[in-house]
């Protein structure tokens, strides 16, 4: 029986886990910057949609949700200014 259950504690297990943790916050950041903008009553195009969207970087999904916070248009929350 322990050895049935020892996948569930070995390394590649803590791998897989540690992924879906990291794909979880990546998407909380997608889903954080949307609604932030939307709630504020701004324009998202179709552009700027798919650039949130196909970031992978929580980093950078981070920097873009303090942005969009207080950016005049969804397009400057890119801006490095």
């Amino acid at each position: 029986m322990r050895e049935e259950l020892s996948f569930f504690s070995s390394p590649i297990s803590e791998e897989i886990r540690e992924e879906g943790r990291a794909q979880g916050r990546v998407q909380r950041g997608i889903q954080d910057i949307l609604v932030v903008l939307e709630e504020r009553g701004i324009d998202v195009p179709d552009v700027v949609r798919e650039r949130i969207t196909g970031c992978g970087d929580p980093e950078t999904l981070s920097r873009w949700h303090r942005r969009a916070v207080t950016a005049p248009t969804s397009e400057a929350i890119f801006d490095d200014a």
